[in-house]
């Protein structure tokens, strides 16, 4: 297993990613005609201007494949002085979840905004997600919760900080 800066030819796989990943994580959580109508073209040119735009990190099994990455950068809303950066997004495909691919995803992530000198992070999560018990075993705080519409369904996000990365 590799991890390395994603480049625009690893949008596809990223996409895959992404959209199959939405669509396990989510399954339950988010209504099932918005996950059927996730598009796998849509989000790679979404990640093909991403990838230009940030820095994304990409997890590569034995064969080149992506199976997961990570994006962030600065804290995009402002409103929380004491996070200067954020998580943008991790994802990896559930077969490989486990094993210890998403602390190393989150790591890369944590040493780049060190590297722009963004010494907290947060990262937004749907309640649901099991992914919010990661977050706290990784040492996130629960600081915040909004409320959210995907397809017309209300669900409430939490964010989770770290209010000092320098030593992660």
């Amino acid at each position: 297993m590799l991890i390395r800066k994603a480049e625009v030819e690893d949008a596809e796989g990223i996409a895959k990613v992404h959209v199959d990943s939405w669509r396990t994580t989510y399954k339950g959580i988010v209504p099932e005609t918005f996950l059927e109508n996730l598009s796998y073209e849509q989000r790679e040119l979404t990640w093909k201007r991403g990838i230009k735009e940030n820095n994304v990190y990409i997890a590569e099994d034995e064969n080149g494949q992506v199976i997961g990455f990570s994006t962030g950068g600065k804290e995009r809303t402002g409103k929380y002085e004491a996070y200067t950066g954020e998580l943008y997004a991790i994802y990896i495909l559930k077969e490989y979840q486990g094993k210890g691919i998403g602390q190393l995803l989150v790591q890369t992530v944590v040493e780049d905004l060190k590297v722009k000198n963004l010494n907290s992070m947060l990262i937004w999560a749907i309640e649901e997600n099991p992914a919010c018990r990661f977050y706290e075993m990784l040492g996130g705080k629960k600081m915040d919760t909004e409320e959210i519409e995907i397809a017309g369904k209300k669900l409430s996000e939490v964010a989770y900080g770290w209010g000092d990365i320098t030593n992660y």
